[in-house]
């Protein structure tokens, strides 16, 4: 048996035109409902793109009708991003500072839209880096390197006042900023510590001078004391009481005396020396 045989004892399948159209309709239709709709995430915004114009409409989450192959949705996140980034400026005094800036920032949502067709996606190289530096740097050159120590929370209120009005120009939100670290040159640090250590030299110093003078005045003080004390007790004195003192101390002469007089060989009566009896 020949293969032109074969071929002709197998049946052969008969499919209508009709039925042709029908699964190419299917076909099409079913790739027309998938372009037909579109799911925002959370967090997120729909920019819709009609023959690659930007649309000033703009999708919120959730699930949206367009318009199949004529438009497109360019999802954009609304959320909150953080940018960290070290900043190198010259403060007032022309030292050279290192400042390491954190900062957290979102897009407008109603204005997403606008800052896509202007800027694109890259809104962080082209627009929220730059501005942070520009904001630095504006700022450091206000300050000493010492005031920027002293006055850091200053400081960070203006570069964040400073940042907001140039982020907002692009529709950007400007949520919080710090200042994590400042960095100065090895020759400021040990300039700083060396003035640390005279400050606080200067303040024993003083100390101690504040406590000699107290000590001083403790003392003239205290000779005034005793001067007045002496004073007062010269006014006090009298003939009486000089009169009473020395009976008194003959008085405790006699109660000393044991009675026995003394071996004389004239017959005088035996003094008794009231100084030496007491």
């Amino acid at each position: 048996m020949d293969s032109e045989k074969i071929v002709n004892m197998v049946p052969k399948l008969k499919i209508s035109p009709g039925l042709v159209t029908f699964g190419i309709v299917i076909i099409v239709i079913f790739f027309i409902a998938l372009n037909s709709f579109v799911i925002v995430n959370a967090g997120h915004r729909g920019i819709v793109l009609q023959l690659g114009a930007v649309r000033p409409v703009v999708f919120t989450e959730g699930l949206h009708f367009k318009i199949p192959f004529i438009q497109d949705v360019i999802p954009i996140d609304v959320r909150v991003q953080k940018s960290q980034s070290d900043q190198t400026a010259a403060s007032k005094d022309l030292q050279i500072v290192t400042t390491t800036v954190a900062v957290n920032f979102h897009l407008d949502p109603n204005q997403s839209n606008t800052l896509y067709q202007s800027v694109g996606l890259s809104y962080g190289e082209r627009i929220v880096d730059p501005a942070i530096g520009e904001a630095v740097k504006a700022v450091t050159a206000q300050y000493t390197a010492e005031e920027l120590i002293s006055k850091r929370s200053e400081v960070s209120s203006k570069i964040k006042e400073t940042l907001s009005s140039k982020l907002a120009t692009y529709y950007m939100i400007l949520d919080e900023i710090n200042i994590t670290e400042f960095k100065f040159s090895q020759e400021f640090n040990n300039a700083i510590e060396q003035k640390q250590i005279a400050e606080q030299q200067a303040l024993k110093a003083n100390l101690d001078l504040q406590r000699i003078e107290i000590e001083a005045k403790q003392k003239i003080e205290q000779a005034k004391a005793e001067a007045e004390s002496l004073r007062l007790q010269k006014q006090e004195v009298t003939a009486e009481l000089v009169k009473l003192r020395e009976i008194e101390a003959q008085i405790k002469a006699i109660e000393k005396w044991d009675g026995k007089l003394p071996n004389v060989t004239g017959g005088a009566v035996p003094f008794v020396d009231v100084n030496n009896a007491q």
